[in-house]
């Protein structure tokens, strides 16, 4: 099985351009939890969004994309995230690509 966060990106991926930003945006929102700056994200791609997801919100950066799917009503890619198992996410290292 590939690591959570090539998942993530896989994920990622499967969203459009405009769908991407709108993604991006809910970062920059999030209640509960530490937003990842505007500064940071407004030219990232996908494989730095990850990168900084990971490091931003630590093993809890699947929590934090399932969350936001959701509100973008990607129900299916956060069903999809939801199949990763928390063992996998405490045995994986939080580095970045």
């Amino acid at each position: 099985m590939a690591a959570p966060k090539e998942i993530l990106l896989q994920k990622l991926q499967d969203l459009g351009k405009e769908e991407f930003e709108t993604f991006k945006w809910y970062l920059q929102n999030q209640e509960d939890v530490q937003k990842i700056p505007k500064s940071q994200l407004e030219n990232a791609d996908r494989l730095i969004t990850v990168d900084l997801m990971v490091r931003t919100y630590s093993r809890k950066y699947i929590e934090v994309a399932k969350v936001v799917l959701v509100k973008m009503n990607q129900n299916d890619l956060a069903e999809d995230l939801k199949k990763i198992k928390k063992g996998d996410l405490e045995n994986q290292e939080t580095k970045p690509f």
